[in-house]
């Protein structure tokens, strides 16, 4: 069983230790705010009141023998830096740290953060995709700030119903894998390319986000 060490309790925080408690995952909880420590106490193995900064109580935690340690602080730069810096000085297998904005980003994996994670970013770029088309449902992006690779849930083209896989055989003219589809809300990872296509069902499909537009018109 994978142990998490989760700094930060905010509205973000919390929601991390919730998801992670859903997981089976064992997490320690830490913020400086009594108030929000008791607040997951439902959903962690145990919940500390600390400063992350201080190196004194930091040691206590036994740092290094969480397989990731989360720096979810939103509300205060500085004390998110200097968390991650620490944890990294202590030996930690890896640091997940989040980040409010570019500059936050470059600091953070230049100061002890393995991986910057950037929610509003990630979540605004989401929602701006999801909006630009009425036949897109979902969407992934797999290389952050790259925008190469990005997995799509997106409406089987009326053109396309009835056509097989391989009728249409998007992989070779775009590059573009089908994981899945998704008929009457269930999903369905068994492709195969003598699958036929219907109309009003939907694609999980993986590619460049540039041959995605293109494949789809989008």
């Amino acid at each position: 069983m994978k142990s998490v060490l989760l700094i930060g309790l905010g509205r973000f925080g919390r929601h991390v230790a919730m998801k992670l408690n859903e997981m089976g995952v064992e997490v320690l909880a830490v913020d400086s705010d009594e108030e929000r420590v008791q607040n997951v106490l439902d959903y962690v193995t145990n919940g500390v009141i600390g400063d992350s900064t201080n190196e004194h109580f930091m040691r206590s935690l036994g740092v290094g023998n969480f397989d990731v340690c989360i720096v979810a602080i939103g509300d205060h730069f500085q004390s998110s830096l200097e968390t991650a810096s620490l944890l990294s000085e202590l030996g930690a297998a890896k640091v997940v740290a989040r980040a409010s904005s570019d500059v936050h980003e470059k600091f953070l994996l230049k100061n002890g953060a393995d991986e910057v994670i950037y929610p509003e970013k990630q979540l605004g770029a989401w929602t701006a995709i999801r909006c630009s088309s009425t036949s897109v449902s979902d969407y992934i992006d797999l290389d952050g700030d790259k925008g190469d690779y990005a997995i799509f849930e997106i409406a089987v083209p009326e053109k396309w119903d009835g056509m097989t896989v391989i009728e249409i055989d998007i992989r070779k003219k775009f590059g573009i894998n089908i994981l899945a589809r998704r008929i009457n809300g269930a999903l369905d990872p068994n492709i195969t390319p003598d699958m036929v296509l219907k109309s009003g069902s939907s694609l999980l499909v993986l590619g460049t986000e540039h041959n995605i537009r293109k494949c789809f018109k989008l």
